[in-house]
């Protein structure tokens, strides 16, 4: 869960209190955090319903955490200015964000939320996470280019990190990555003289594409 600060300032930020008249609500007992009477600036999550005086200052939010199937041809995000959005997917569900994105051409996995700090946890290079994909290239693949691919190819100035790719047919890999660069495989497939046909993400960390259909997402449990 991701947390707010802490109640007090809550109470002076979003309710426009004085840090007088918050602490004196804190001190009467008039403030509740989930239906309990709280009585010192405690550290409140998120998703808590908040109440003042017994009234709701903020009603308590419902987390979801979805898997999506990201078709060929959309950007990876929600914002309605950008052409080919995946906004029209997700009509029903305000405040989401997006962990692994995908370059337009790429398809296949994406994790959305309204838990913002679960999102951030995902995205943030420090923790490593395997993002794993099917990739097709336009020739057949040699046992130089998995060598060199495995152990780090220098793009935009940086060496990438060292990542498993393995052989599935001639011209089909398997790869495995813990860091998400901007268009990385396709770039790194480039530098040693080949192009991706097609990129398919089939797992982020834990989370499986499994038989998701293109277009649609599932719900999930963290």
């Amino acid at each position: 869960m991701g947390f707010y600060r802490r109640i007090k300032y809550f109470l002076v930020h979003t309710l426009k209190l004085s840090n007088k008249k918050a602490q004196e609500l804190i001190d009467a007992g008039e403030v509740k955090i989930n239906g309990i009477i709280i009585t010192e600036n405690c550290t409140i999550t998120e998703d808590a319903e908040i109440r003042v005086n017994d009234k709701i200052a903020r009603a308590k939010k419902e987390f979801v955490y979805m898997l999506f199937y990201k078709p060929a041809g959309f950007e990876s995000t929600l914002n309605t200015r950008i052409e080919k959005n995946l906004s029209p997917f997700f009509k029903d569900y305000p405040d989401l964000a997006i962990a692994g994105r995908l370059d337009k051409q790429s398809e296949g996995l994406l994790l959305l939320s309204n838990d913002g700090k679960w999102i951030e946890n995902l995205c943030n290079p420090k923790y490593d996470k395997e993002k794993e994909y099917i990739v097709t290239v336009d020739k057949n693949i040699t046992d130089s280019f998995i060598e060199k691919f495995v152990n780090g190819v220098e793009i935009d100035g940086f060496v990438t990190k060292k990542c498993i790719c393995e052989k599935i047919d001639q011209t089909t890999l398997r790869i495995i990555l813990t860091e998400g660069k901007n268009r990385q495989i396709r770039k790194m497939c480039i530098v040693l003289g080949f192009n991706v046909l097609t990129l398919k993400r089939i797992r982020i960390s834990t989370f499986f594409l499994s038989n998701l259909e293109e277009g649609n997402f599932m719900f999930t449990k963290i």
